[in-house]
């Protein structure tokens, strides 16, 4: 053992501790179940800030996928504590501040074996959980008819004691790519940490940049572009309104002389029938100043007219109703792009009770697809648009704000059956939004709203 370690670099020489490490804390908690969570960190006790990784394996494979996530937590400097849900009780949950689960269903809806004692104990009790914030990935085959039902029995009664979701459940279906690259892209958010490698890279296919436009010039925020990438002739790709494209930067797949980068994703704001994937992308920047990986590659490096590595991945949490009913859609920021979809959808399917609330920085800069949204009102496809621009006065306004201030017609809507579908930052916009919506509606409202998929979320 010391031999091959002592022939690896220093990154490499981490890693592989790592793996070590998380192996053997992992076969641990299977050799004796009852024994209290460790922390997986390195140096130092920081038990306090750690991520408390938590998984329900009947065949191994959630157990796997939860290494996985440790994994990359740590090399992103994360400290985490990774245990099976059988060593949790209700009082490690109390002093958890932030958690991800990734459990399996078994049989028809059952958790897994080793969590039965988990669901007899904790699952069934009542516990107050108003710190904790978390996510869900459950992992299930769609051939059931309860499909991934143990991970979002979870996620329910974690709503109902008032933890707040990070983000909207993640199914995967027998293992599904696409699902866990999502799982990995909300690792990287959640540790502002863009550049982690992916687990398996994806299959991408060529399309091509055919127009790039810089649409908020002179904006007190970073340069916004939007992009429209075309699909090679003759071949003819459908997705829906909510689906989801990943970015492969500087097409480093397609070119042995690059490693491999990690994917990137964008909500899209387009329908087939545009013929071409729109895309509404924000320049980031990093901390040295040069562009971010992702959208440095599409809003600079890449010329019009160059091939860019592109994959489609359906998302079917964030897919349109598919009835009548009234659609309240919010959003800020780059976040419009996939409320454009739904209401293109919404429009082409003469469903026009819909109702945006939208917010950015300053209106005569940052009023994205603004003409298009105007088009709409007028013409009756959009009934309601309610736009907030945080810095056009004194005081800081924002989509939270409007959501309060416009609760009894909000609440008008939802007893009228309207679901609530929310697009954009998953830090600040998304949990004061949330929270809004919760003084606004009830905590139990929204509750119900989330349970039966009148409540969607597509936050990053």
């Amino acid at each position: 053992m010391s031999g091959i370690l002592a022939g690896l670099s220093d990154a490499r020489l981490y890693s592989a501790c790592v793996v070590v490490i998380l192996y053997f804390t992992t076969s641990a908690y299977f050799l004796w179940p009852r024994r209290r969570p460790a922390l997986v960190a390195t140096g130092g006790d920081q038990t306090a800030s750690a991520t408390l990784i938590a998984f329900a394996s009947q065949t191994g494979f959630a157990a796997d996928l939860a290494n996985r996530t440790a994994q990359s937590l740590q090399a992103a400097g994360e400290p985490v504590i990774l245990a099976s849900l059988q060593q949790i009780d209700d009082d490690f949950l109390r002093q958890t501040k932030q958690a991800l689960f990734v459990v399996s269903t078994t049989g028809e809806g059952d958790a897994p074996d080793p969590a039965a004692g988990f669901v007899r104990d904790v699952l069934d009790n009542s516990v107050p959980l108003q710190s904790l914030s978390y996510g869900v990935l459950a992992l299930g085959d769609r051939e059931y008819d309860n499909y991934c039902a143990f991970g979002h029995q979870l996620d329910q009664w974690l709503r109902h004691q008032g933890a707040t979701p990070l983000f909207d459940v993640i199914e995967v279906d027998n293992g599904d790519e696409g699902a866990l690259r999502h799982w990995q892209h909300q690792l990287s958010v959640l540790s502002n940490s863009p550049d982690l490698p992916d687990w398996e890279a994806p299959k991408y296919d060529r399309w091509q940049l055919a127009a790039r436009h810089h649409v908020n010039p002179g904006s007190a925020g970073d340069a916004c572009f939007h992009i429209e990438l075309r699909p090679q002739a003759g071949t003819s790709p459908t997705w829906q309104a909510g689906d989801i494209v990943e970015i492969d930067p500087r097409n480093s797949t397609w070119d042995d002389k690059i490693a491999p980068l990690p994917h990137r994703e964008y909500s899209i704001a387009s329908l087939p029938t545009d013929g071409a994937i729109h895309l509404l992308v924000r320049q980031m920047r990093r901390p040295d100043g040069e562009p971010g990986l992702g959208s440095g590659w599409l809003t600079a490096g890449a010329r019009i007219g160059d091939d860019v590595a592109v994959r489609v991945r359906t998302n079917p949490n964030f897919h349109a109703p598919q009835n009548d009913a009234p659609l309240i859609l919010i959003g800020n920021g780059t976040g419009i792009a996939g409320l454009r979809a739904l209401l293109k959808t919404r429009i082409a399917e003469g469903r026009p009770r819909n109702w945006l609330i939208f917010g950015e920085r300053n209106a005569a800069y940052d009023k994205f697809y603004g003409e298009e949204l105007e088009q709409w009102h007028a013409r009756g496809q959009l009934e309601r648009v309610d736009l907030v621009f945080s810095r056009d006065q004194s005081e800081r306004r924002y989509v939270q704000h409007r959501v309060l201030e416009c609760g009894d017609d909000l609440k008008r809507w939802v007893d009228d059956g309207a679901a609530i579908y929310v697009c954009g930052s998953l830090q600040g916009m998304a949990p004061a939004v949330d929270a809004a919506l919760s003084a606004v509606l009830g905590a139990g409202t929204l509750e119900e709203l989330a349970i039966s998929g009148r409540y969607r979320r597509d936050v990053y």
